[in-house]
C-alpha cells in the first residue's frame, strides 16, 4: 500500500533504537510519509536503545557498551548517507566515520595478554580437526543444526585456541551459544579471518555511538515533525486474526503513569521493536556494584510475551530471555583524571587509542577485556579526561583477586582486578587514592539473549505471514543470513518492514556474506593454517 504526502494515516514505532530511528528516516526519505504522522513510543526518557552514552567529568561517563562497523554494512552506511554530522553538518554521518576509521585505523599489536604479557597471535593455533569443523559448519545448512550449541560442535581442544579467544572476546559468544549463529557469523565475517588477530578491517564513529549516531538522527527527525514520545510503555497490542488476515488494531500503554489506548486505523501501522538487548540495565559506582534485574522489569520482553500469546507466528520469547545466567554480563566504564594508566598501556603494549582496539587478558577469570578509543570519547569530554570502556564475559565467576563474582562488585574491586592482572597495583594507588579514576560498573541481564541457541520460528519475521500494517524490528526479528548483535541487523529490519510495507521503488540492499567471495576463502583458509 502507498501512503503519500496528504495521507492523514498515522506511523507508531515501539521503542526508540536504532531499528526505530532507522524506519524514521526510510518513511519519510524513501516512501514519503510526513514526519508528523509519525509517532516514536519510548519508554525511557532518551532515545538509542543499546547505543547509549551519558556523563560527565564529575560523576563519570558511561556507555554500556560499543557496536563494532565494518564496510560492508551496506544498509547502516545506506541510511547514515543522508543524516548530517552532529558536529560537522557539511559531511554525512557516514563520510565523518569512514574519514575517521581512515585516520584511525584499526591495528592491535596487544589482542591477547597473559601474565601481563603480550601473546604471539600470529598463528590462531587450529588443528587440523579444528579447520575441518569450521569449513564443515559452514556448508551445513543452517535448518539442520537446530538449537545445538557451539560446544556441540566442536572438541574441547578448539576453546583452548587462539582463535577461540580472539573470537569469544570480540564477539562475545560462549560455548553454550547458539552455533547456528556461530555458523551466520563465519559465513558473514570470513572476509575478516586474516586481520582477526589485529582487529583489521573494524571501523569506529567519531564519538560514543550515542554521540555520533543517535543525535544526528535524532536532530534530523525532528527537524521534520518526528514525535517522540518518551515516558511511554507500550503494555499490550490488540490483533484481529483471520486466517487471511493478521491486523493491528489498538495500542495499550501507560504515558507518565496514565494508561491509555491508542485505535488504529484501517491506514495506520505500528513497528514493535520485541526484546531488547539493553532492557533492565544497572549502573552502580565506584562504591556500590550494579543490580542484577529481572524480566519483570523490562517493558521490552513482557510487551513481547502478551503479543506472542495471541499467534504462534509472533515467535518464543522465552528462548531468549529465560536464562538470564548465561545471557548477562557486567561492562565498566572508567573516567581517567590522571594519564598514568594510558601512559603504562602505551609503553608497556605499544597501546595507541582508537587504534589498538580490545585488549582481552586471557589467564583472567572473568575474561576481562579492555578497549581505549580515540580521545575524547564523548562531546562533552574535556581535554584533560580521558576514557576506557571494559567488560567481563564471565561474570559469575570468581575473580583471580577479588574473591567476589565480577557483578558482586563495585568500580573499585573491578580495577582492582584489572590493575592486578596489569601489575600496576603500586602504579595505580596514587591514582586511586587521590580520586582521580571512576569506575561505573554496569549490569546488562539480556545482552547475549539474542545468541541463545533458537530454531526456526523463534524469532518473527520481520513481516508475519497475513500481517496488514505491522511489523517486527530489531535483534529479534529474523532475518535470513546476517548478523544479529550488530547495527547492520537492525538497520536491515527497518528497511524490510519500510520497503516491503510500502512502494518505494527501492529495493532491500542484499547481505554481504564474506564467505561467498571467492578470494575471501582463499585469504581465510590461509589464515586458518597459520
Amino acid at each position: 500500500m502507498k501512503i503519500n504526502q496528504d495521507s492523514s494515516s498515522k506511523i507508531y514505532l515501539v521503542g526508540s533504537g536504532i531499528a526505530s530511528l532507522a524506519s524514521a528516516v526510510y518513511l519519510i526519505r524513501d516512501a514519503g510519509i510526513r514526519g508528523e504522522n509519525i509517532s516514536i513510543l519510548e519508554q525511557d526518557a532518551t532515545a538509542g536503545g543499546a547505543l547509549d552514552g551519558k556523563g560527565d567529568p564529575e560523576h563519570g561517563f558511561i556507555a554500556r557498551g560499543g557496536r563494532m562497523h565494518e564496510r560492508h554494512f551496506v544498509c547502516y552506511w545506506d541510511l547514515l548517507s543522508g543524516i548530517p554530522s552532529a558536529t560537522d553538518p557539511a559531511k554525512s554521518v557516514t563520510e565523518e566515520s569512514f574519514e575517521f576509521s581512515k585516520r584511525f585505523t584499526s591495528r592491535s599489536q596487544s589482542r591477547l595478554i597473559k601474565e601481563a604479557k603480550i601473546l604471539d597471535v600470529s598463528s590462531y593455533g587450529l588443528r587440523l580437526q579444528d579447520k575441518f569443523d569450521i569449513i564443515r559448519l559452514t556448508v551445513t545448512p543452517e535448518k539442520l543444526l537446530g538449537n545445538k550449541a557451539i560446544q556441540d560442535w566442536f572438541s574441547h581442544k578448539f576453546f583452548e585456541t587462539n582463535f577461540w579467544k580472539i573470537w569469544e572476546s570480540m564477539f562475545a559468544f560462549q560455548k553454550w551459544s547458539s552455533l547456528a549463529e556461530m555458523r551466520r557469523y563465519f559465513l558473514r565475517f570470513m572476509h575478516l579471518f586474516p586481520q582477526l588477530h589485529e582487529l583489521g578491517g573494524i571501523y569506529r564513529t567519531v564519538y560514543n555511538q550515542y554521540d555520533s549516531v543517535i543525535v544526528p538522527l535524532q536532530n534530523w527527525l525532528k527537524e521534520r515533525g518526528v514525535k517522540f514520545n518518551f515516558g511511554t510503555q507500550v503494555t499490550d497490542i490488540d490483533f484481529n486474526i483471520s486466517d487471511s488476515a493478521k491486523t493491528a488494531t489498538a495500542i495499550h500503554c501507560t504515558e507518565k503513569g496514565i494508561q491509555k489506548i491508542i485505535l488504529l486505523s484501517e491506514e495506520d501501522y505500528v513497528f514493535i521493536t520485541n526484546g531488547s538487548i539493553a532492557e533492565s540495565t544497572d549502573t552502580g559506582s565506584m562504591t556500590q556494584p550494579a543490580i542484577q534485574k529481572t524480566k519483570g522489569t523490562s517493558g521490552a520482553w513482557t510487551l513481547w510475551e502478551c503479543i506472542t500469546s495471541k499467534d504462534p507466528a509472533f515467535g518464543h520469547p522465552g528462548v531468549f530471555s529465560n536464562q538470564i545466567d548465561r545471557q548477562k554480563w557486567v561492562s565498566f566504564t572508567v573516567t581517567l583524571h590522571d594519564p598514568t594508566f594510558l601512559r603504562h598501556l602505551s609503553a608497556t603494549y605499544g597501546y595507541i587509542p582508537g587504534v589498538s582496539g580490545l585488549m582481552t587478558i586471557t589467564d583472567s577469570n572473568w575474561l576481562l577485556s579492555i578497549v581505549v578509543a580515540a580521545q575524547p570519547h564523548f562531546a562533552n569530554q574535556p581535554a584533560n579526561v580521558d576514557i576506557f570502556w571494559g567488560y567481563g564475559l564471565y561474570q559469575d565467576r570468581i575473580g583471580n583477586f577479588v574473591q567476589k563474582r565480577m557483578q558482586d562488585c563495585n568500580g573499585e574491586e573491578i580495577l582492582t582486578e584489572l590493575f592486578s592482572h596489569l601489575e600496576i597495583t603500586g602504579k595505580m594507588k596514587p591514582v586511586l587514592d587521590a580520586g582521580k579514576v571512576n569506575c561505573r560498573p554496569t549490569i546488562m541481564p539480556f545482552i547475549d539473549s539474542e545468541f541463545m541457541p533458537r530454531t526456526q520460528g523463534d524469532r518473527p519475521d520481520v513481516i508475519p505471514a497475513g500481517a496488514t500494517n505491522f511489523a517486527f524490528l530489531g535483534e529479534f526479528s529474523e532475518v535470513s543470513n546476517d548478523c544479529v548483535f550488530t547495527v547492520e541487523y537492525s538497520v536491515r529490519t527497518a528497511q524490510t518492514a519500510v520497503y516491503t510495507h510500502f512502494e518505494t521503488g527501492k529495493h532491500i540492499l542484499p547481505v554481504y556474506i564474506g564467505g561467498h567471495k571467492v578470494r575471501s576463502l582463499i585469504n581465510a583458509v590461509i589464515a586458518m593454517s597459520r
